[in-house]
């Protein structure tokens, strides 16, 4: 039987499918992107022994953070850091301590909170699963990820006559409970959870960071397979992407020369990024010093480095929307399809200027891929994303850039296969000195 051989963006797109299934927490994401650098030849660094920054890639996870480094056979004086920045975290449920709870009529919910900017809506009547991590009384972390498990029922019509002229409204106290088993007074969510950890019931588990995520996996639909939906889209769009130039730069071997590539997915994005693992917190910054001291540099040498260095900080976009393009500047359309986008604010919402869009450019057009703009509507402030907070850390040129999405934050985003591939070339042209 002969099998038709797919093309470079098909196969790209099967691989990212594949990804956003097995990332259902940023702790999965994390510990997936190490796995996959360590079977193309990285070697695993623990942060509590002496740094290792020989020829060659390197691969450090700390919870749901992700850093790898890919050290030429020689950085002379005049190198740096070429740095590609992304996020683990989307929104989603966490679960609280409470865990659990019933009401009156036999109901069994989990009791959650709302992490990051979600569109509450789009998470109503999707079955959920639990996922994240269990940590064992020892210490240790366990990944775990249980089937299809919950679901947040919407009141019925007959019941909201005003839902659809008037709205809905939603209370994220009352209303965005998530039922799990009814009639079951003796059940136990975290045995479930346990058991699906490998462990033998809650009495195992010491403590836990659980999300609730959607259960449907990603697909792709639209005329010749053009789009994707999924959730957590924002930002894996930019991890896979980032992952895979990485891949493919160390195929290639390890160059005679040049800067050290950099590739830094923080986690906590969606709340922030105040955290130990996020990029307001010292996880980068550690790792470029400990990298700069490992090569031999002084700290004058370190800051030589930061002053060579560059970002490109890759997080989804907007793509304009056809039902709602009045949202949109006039006079700046990105359509996805059409090319990663890279974003650009005067408020310093994003950190994109003169010299870091004149960086992109090059990567893109070494890569053999358009590019857009996107600049927000006056009346539409824009959100923000890592690359400011890099930036204000480290002091180096930096880049905000993404791929164009659809019903972004939903539990559903949607992408196109063209730009998801188109990121990963252009990081892979910007890593290789364009």
């Amino acid at each position: 039987m002969a099998f038709l051989e797919l093309t470079p963006t098909e196969s790209h797109t099967v691989d990212y499918e594949h990804f956003l299934l097995d990332s259902p927490s940023s702790y999965h994401a994390a510990d997936l992107v190490a796995q996959r650098l360590e079977d193309a030849g990285f070697r695993r660094q623990d942060e509590r022994e002496p740094w290792d920054a020989s020829p060659g890639g390197h691969v450090m996870v700390r919870a749901g953070a992700v850093a790898a480094w890919f050290v030429p056979h020689e950085v002379p004086t005049d190198a740096g850091f070429r740095i590609v920045g992304a996020h683990t975290d989307s929104p989603a449920f966490v679960v609280k301590p409470s865990v659990e709870s019933r009401t009156a009529d036999g109901w069994g919910l989990i009791d959650v909170e709302v992490y990051g900017g979600m569109l509450w809506n789009s998470w109503l009547d999707r079955e959920l699963v639990v996922a994240g991590r269990v940590i064992d009384h020892s210490g240790t972390p366990h990944l775990v990820r249980t089937g299809a498990l919950a679901r947040i029922p919407q009141l019925a019509v007959h019941l909201d006559r005003g839902v659809n002229p008037d709205g809905l409204r939603l209370d994220p106290q009352r209303h965005l409970h998530p039922v799990w088993t009814v009639d079951s007074p003796e059940s136990s969510l975290m045995d479930v959870v346990a058991q699906c950890a490998g462990l033998s019931g809650a009495h195992d588990i010491a403590s836990s960071d659980l999300v609730l995520t959607t259960a449907q996996g990603p697909g792709v639909f639209g005329e010749n397979a053009q789009f994707i939906a999924s959730s957590r889209q924002d930002n894996l769009s930019s991890v896979h992407a980032g992952l895979t130039a990485m891949e493919r730069r160390a195929a290639s071997g390890i160059p005679q020369a040049g800067d050290v590539s950099v590739f830094m997915c923080f986690d906590h994005e969606e709340v922030g990024s105040a955290t130990r693992t996020g990029a307001a917190g010292p996880i980068l910054e550690s790792v470029l010093r400990r990298t700069s001291l490992a090569l031999g540099r002084d700290e004058d040498g370190h800051g030589r480095m930061l002053a060579l260095s560059s970002c490109v900080s890759a997080d989804a976009a907007h793509s304009v929307h056809p039902n709602y393009s009045d949202r949109h500047d006039p006079n700046n359309h990105p359509v996805m399809g059409r090319g990663p986008i890279v974003k650009i604010n005067a408020n310093q919402h994003y950190a994109t200027d003169g010299e870091g869009i004149a960086l992109w450019k090059r990567a893109c057009h070494d890569a053999g891929v358009a590019t857009q703009d996107f600049v927000s509507n006056n009346s539409v402030p824009c959100g923000s994303t890592i690359g400011p907070i890099t930036a204000t850390r480290l002091g180096i040129l930096t880049v905000d850039v993404g791929v164009g999405l659809l019903s972004m934050h939903s539990a559903r985003e949607m992408s196109h296969v063209d730009d998801l591939f188109g990121l990963s070339r252009v990081l892979e042209s910007y890593w290789r000195g364009a």
